[in-house]
């Protein structure tokens, strides 16, 4: 009697503890990576039977990386969809991409998150070149985290405080930098140009006439990138010239793309200008070198190694 009892107990306090609530039910798509459709904005992820996707404006995904602490943070709405599906067999891209998408496996089970928070957290991917310590930035890496997220099942709701979805990479074309090292003065201020099509690096310094004097040198002349001495990189849709930069009126077309400023530099470390001037016949050749300079756009950045030709140019 008493083992009898005890199990009946037992029955009422599993009973007492089921509200009537829906059983929590586990979904995991950590191990799987995440893809793209090419037409449309929808980033998704699949296994076996199972499909976890993001419908989001592509513009979301900035390319610049994200600071420390401070991801890009979406609601999720009509805007930001993020939704579950479980079919009858195994799915692809197939099942999620085309305009119209197959009609096979059968769809047994979609839950829509109805709100939360989507978080992104943005890195550079970067190349290095292990001969002069140069880096290239190639793409960007987005860590993909739903906070508060509350699935609507077709049983009821089910709310995850934290549900980690994982990292989505794209691509990007590494800058150029097409330049033949043969640079100029421009022909309406003290400034260093190189061009090359839509590219120009210039080299803007406070000092001109003592950095590029008419003498030889038997050591390096130095300066720091500073707020005084500057050097840019800019990327233009378009062809671009030195009239570009005389002109009394910026032109409108070609349009900038993209702007990196140097670093300001450390003494004896980095972001270092280095001239060394040689006589060529009756002129001089300055011959400008860039010692551990980093460009930075946002909160990007990458090197131009240990030791970068910026070019020379001559003077009389």
């Amino acid at each position: 009697m008493k083992r009898i009892l005890c199990l009946l107990t037992l029955l009422l306090i599993i009973t007492a503890c089921d509200d009537g609530n829906l059983t929590v039910d586990v979904i995991d798509f950590s191990e799987v990576s995440a893809s793209k459709c090419s037409a449309k904005d929808v980033i998704y992820k699949v296994k076996d039977g199972e499909m976890l996707f993001i419908e989001i404006p592509a513009s979301t995904f900035l390319a610049d990386a994200t600071l420390d602490g401070a991801p890009i943070e979406v609601s999720i709405n009509s805007a930001n969809k993020v939704t579950y599906r479980k079919y009858d067999g195994d799915v692809s891209s197939n099942n999620i991409c085309p305009t119209v998408p197959d009609a096979t496996p059968n769809l047994k089970e979609e839950w829509n998150a109805t709100s939360g928070t989507i978080q992104i957290t943005s890195t550079a991917i970067k190349s290095t070149n292990s001969t002069d310590n140069s880096t290239r930035i190639t793409g960007y890496t987005y860590n993909i985290v739903f906070k508060n997220i509350t699935f609507q099942k077709p049983t009821g709701p089910q709310v995850y405080e934290t549900f980690v979805f994982g990292n989505y990479a794209t691509t990007v074309s590494p800058l150029a930098f097409g330049f033949n090292r043969e640079v100029d003065k421009s022909a309406c201020s003290t400034k260093i140009y190189d061009f090359s099509g839509g590219e120009v690096f210039t080299l803007d310094v406070a000092d001109y006439e003592a950095l590029f004097a008419s003498e030889v040198t038997t050591t390096p002349r130095t300066r720091l990138i500073s707020a005084t001495n500057k050097l840019s990189y800019r990327l233009y849709n378009g062809t671009i010239t030195d009239a570009y930069f005389c002109a009394t009126t910026v032109p409108s077309s070609p349009t900038l793309t993209q702007q990196w400023d140097a670093v300001d530099g450390i003494e004896a470390t980095s972001g270092i200008i280095e001239v060394s001037t040689t006589s060529l016949g009756s002129d001089f050749l300055h011959t400008i070198r860039l010692k551990k300079v980093t460009l930075k756009k946002g909160n990007s950045e990458f090197s131009l190694g240990d030791d970068y030709l910026f070019g020379t140019f001559i003077t009389n």
